[in-house]
């Protein structure tokens, strides 16, 4: 064996020993050098139809927004909401643009359809109002509130009077406690701006209420008690709707309002029963396919075996690493793939039964059958690469996440079907070449009587 072979050898031993370690450790958790973080994976990422949860359909109303504005204001709402549901600390989202005025949104593991709602679609446009007063300076009560006039002014930094919003808070807003009524309250901090017009806006309103308002909706209307200028309170909420608030005001309003199309909750029952059919349906056709190529091609077709076993390992630490969200329609497209990533060693096995039938030996066959096949193996995957990126691209454009979730794992079982027939097949042939045992076992009947005969 030559030294160049043996240090291929190594390396496949040591990647299917990664894979397989990886695959049996649940939780991974390694610590990344040079950074204050980890590299944290908990199982298998599983998707929407298999773990359960709920999908939105938002559209965006841009009836006063020009055209040429859309794609913008678009990807402006894609960031607030990715930012809102990352801190929120759901796992495995699926968030894409369908079209021009449409998002949809896969949220696995969440059943409330109200709170998701109102996280995700709320416009979060938070802003501060004076209380109106009557001839002698009072405030002016309705419904047992204070009634409330327009957005708070004052003269910012800069002299200019602007309205008070929350576009001037920093992003560290963050639920606390109240330490005498232990009641939540979301703790907020201005930027230098908003400080200057929170300063302003207090001090004509020490003992007066302060109407604090979230996409026009009246939250709470403290009483301002004396002068504030950094920080501030927002009280009267419960703590789930302290939490989203906190959120919200940290990732930002969205640049656009958006509309509910289509909601929907999805069982994990039914994900989870067809799940375990398509792993079983995989597992028989896996076997199916190496009972075949031991039988027909004997040795060559056990090492094919041994490569194809590797293959499925790879692919489901690959799954898990990444991670790579596994969907009915991605389990799917590996099923589908384990049958093509034999195709490359039939084309080789084939190839080299005529090289030996011409007279060549093993070594000289081996090497032709493989520089002589790969012309097809190369034509036929990368075709199958480009329908792969089709799907993809039009999924995503489209919506249609199935099709994308079948055409990503297709495509990485593609890949590294290519790696295994040309790399690990070849490898384990060309050691075997040196063993007398290996030479008597190499081929079928069929094989062996052609080389005879030659």
């Amino acid at each position: 064996m030559g030294q160049r072979n043996a240090l291929v050898l190594l390396f496949i031993f040591i990647v299917g020993a990664v894979s397989v370690l990886s695959l049996a450790v649940n939780d991974i958790r390694i610590p990344i050098p040079g950074a204050d973080r980890y590299f944290e994976r908990k199982g298998m990422s599983l998707g929407l139809d298999i773990q359960g949860g709920t999908h939105l359909t938002y559209e965006a109303d841009l009836t006063n927004v020009a055209q040429e504005e859309w794609d913008g204001r678009m990807k402006g709402a894609l960031k607030v909401i990715e930012d809102r549901v990352n801190a929120y600390g759901i796992a495995e989202t699926t968030i894409q643009k369908m079209g021009d005025k449409r998002i949809s949104i896969q949220l696995p593991g969440v059943k409330d359809l109200e709170e998701a709602k109102k996280l995700i679609g709320q416009t979060a446009l938070l802003d501060f109002r004076e209380p109106e007063l009557d001839e002698n300076g009072q405030v002016v009560y309705e419904a047992n509130r204070p009634k409330f006039k327009g957005i708070a002014k004052a003269p910012g930094k800069d002299g200019v009077v602007k309205e008070l919003t929350g576009k001037y808070l920093k992003s560290n807003s963050q639920v606390m406690f109240d330490p005498q009524t232990n009641r939540p309250e979301v703790a907020f901090e201005w930027d230098d701006e908003g400080a200057a017009l929170f300063e302003a806006v207090t001090t004509r309103l020490v003992g007066k209420p302060l109407g604090i308002f979230l996409d026009g909706r009246p939250i709470s209307w403290p009483v301002v008690q004396s002068v504030i200028r950094q920080r501030g309170v927002i009280t009267g909420l419960q703590l789930n709707e302290g939490r989203t608030l906190a959120i919200q005001l940290n990732a930002g309003a969205l640049p656009v309002a958006l509309q509910v199309v289509s909601e929907q909750n999805v069982e994990a029952t039914l994900g989870a029963d067809f799940l375990r059919k398509g792993l079983v349906a995989g597992e028989i056709g896996l076997g199916v396919v190496i009972f075949f190529m031991v039988a027909y091609y004997r040795m060559p077709g056990l090492m094919a075996s041994m490569a194809l076993l590797l293959y499925a390992v790879l692919m489901l630490a690959i799954f898990k690493l990444v991670p790579v969200v596994l969907t009915l329609s991605g389990v799917a497209g590996f099923i589908l793939s384990v049958g093509m990533a034999v195709d490359a060693n039939v084309l080789v096995f084939e190839r080299l039964k005529e090289e030996i039938r011409a007279g060549k030996s093993l070594g000289a066959a081996l090497e032709a059958g493989f520089g002589r096949a790969w012309p097809a193996i190369r034509d036929g995957n990368f075709t199958t690469l480009l329908i792969c990126f089709i799907l993809i691209v039009f999924g995503r454009n489209l919506g249609a996440t199935l099709v994308v979730g079948f055409a990503i794992t297709l495509a990485i079982g593609v890949v590294l079907s290519m790696f295994t027939a040309l790399m690990v097949t070849r490898s384990l042939m060309s050691a075997l070449m040196t063993r007398g045992l290996a030479r008597s076992l190499l081929f079928s009947p069929e094989a062996q009587a052609a080389r005879k005969g030659a």
